[in-house]
């Protein structure tokens, strides 16, 4: 039976870490978070919270990849600690939802900065969209070391181009121009606990993807060490990232142009130079199309591994002869996250949705330490949980409150996730009863 190819370094999947959480968001979302909490200082305060439970999950999930060095990831975490259902849950929603949606929110980001170049209209950006998924999926369907390479090369360029931003900022700030409160107790917006969840959901959302790295556990050299130590890397590099580029936009533009724009990155460099704009729509195009090809390689090795346990469709348990992938599983994403776009509505939308049902995942997965720590005390791990119990439970914490504020915030695109859930439920049965019956 043929298996996939174990060849993927702690370099190489620290790169997929990283480059699965900076897409588009950091470029797009800040407008979101501006407009949530209108105060320099609450700014740089709530992507300092999204960075800590970014860190925070991923010392948790570095506990349980050490356990679980398998395809599939958060899958395998789910299934253990919670039985079958569970795990088809989770796979079942990133499948219909989480990353499928990841995908079209991610397509029509990058036609959004391809149009500063030339003027797209709405089915100019789908069309856009299309082909990027379709082409990246293609192109990971050659091998792990094509996608190795692909994530290596996009990963660098898009933190190079981060880095130039955040010189420039440093460099260009002009006091006259940008005057900076960072006093958290002179201008609190209203309702702050509120304001403040609703801002997590696009920090969130430009922090997702660190534990990608779990996904590929199957193909990774020595999987024990090298699955938690690219999360826990990717987290960290992502976080201080992040927190230094918010701070360059607002040393470049006041507080209002970024709450009026969803081109924040290009126009804080176009206060310098006068091409600005459109150098950096370059850099972050290039940014969003490297993670388009993480997402369309990473994700399918779930579907792939719900498929040998049998509790999926089972050709998507097929690998490649030639080039050893899960081309099946792949197939199918990218045929899905295309029918997302051509159904879903808008980005604003979409990143809702999405983040959603990922962070209630995450919330469970995270839970899951304490369960095998009751469980199973005797299996060995590679390694522990640093801060336990105190650092999982922030985790468990921060991801359940920002859950049942979004459900209450924003019903329409939660209770839309719910309910491919609650199929799920369905199609589980179906699915084992089917298999089975085999």
């Amino acid at each position: 039976m043929l298996q996939l190819d174990r060849k993927l370094t702690l370099f190489g999947l620290t790169m997929i870490a990283v480059g699965s959480c900076i897409g588009s968001g950091i470029f797009v979302t800040p407008y979101e978070v501006v407009r949530a909490v209108p105060h320099h200082g609450f700014v740089l305060l709530i992507w300092s919270v999204g960075g800590l439970i970014a860190l925070t999950g991923a010392l948790t999930f570095a506990e349980l990849g050490g356990m679980f060095p398998k395809a599939g990831g958060v899958y395998v975490f789910l299934r253990e600690a919670y039985g079958e259902l569970a795990g088809f849950l989770y796979g079942w929603a990133i499948l219909l939802v989480i990353n499928t949606g990841a995908l079209a929110a991610l397509g029509i980001a990058l036609a959004e900065y391809l149009s500063y170049f030339y003027p797209l209209d709405y089915q100019g950006r789908i069309t856009v969209a299309v082909i990027a998924i379709t082409g990246l999926t293609g192109l990971n369907l050659i091998g792990v070391n094509t996608s190795q390479w692909f994530a290596n090369v996009f990963t660098g360029l898009k933190l190079l181009a981060i880095v130039g931003i955040i010189v420039a900022g440093l460099v260009f700030f002009d006091p006259s121009k940008v005057q900076l409160h960072f006093n958290l107790a002179e201008g609190t917006p209203e309702n702050l606990g509120s304001a403040l969840l609703l801002a997590l959901i696009g920090v969130l959302w430009s922090f997702g993807g660190w534990h990608h790295a779990s996904y590929l556990a199957g193909e990774a050299v020595e999987p024990q060490r090298t699955v938690p130590r690219a999360m826990v890397f990717g987290a960290l590099i992502v976080t201080v990232t992040y927190v230094l580029a918010n701070l360059a936009y607002m040393l470049l533009l006041p507080l209002d142009a970024i709450a009026g724009t969803t081109k924040v990155a290009g126009e804080a460099v176009a206060q310098i130079v006068s091409f600005g704009g459109k150098l950096t729509a370059v850099a972050i195009a290039i940014s969003i199309f490297g993670t388009i090809g993480i997402y369309t390689m990473s994700a399918p090795r779930i579907y792939f591994a719900m498929a040998e346990d049998r509790i999926f469709f089972q050709g998507l348990a097929f690998v490649h002869p030639r080039f050893h992938t899960p081309s099946n599983a792949m197939l199918l994403q990218g045929g899905w996250a295309i029918l997302l776009l051509l159904f879903w509505g808008t980005f604003s939308e979409l990143i809702t949705y999405v983040t959603f049902m990922d962070i209630a995942f995450m919330a469970l997965a995270g839970m899951s330490v304490f369960v095998f720590r009751r469980k199973r005390p005797g299996v060995e791990r590679p390694y522990r949980t640093w801060g336990y119990p105190v650092v999982p439970a922030v985790f468990v914490f921060i991801s359940s409150a920002f859950v049942a504020n979004t459900l209450v915030q924003r019903p329409r695109q939660a209770v839309a996730g719910l309910i491919f859930v609650l199929l799920g439920i369905a199609a589980f049965f179906l699915f084992r009863y089917a298999n089975k019956a085999d």
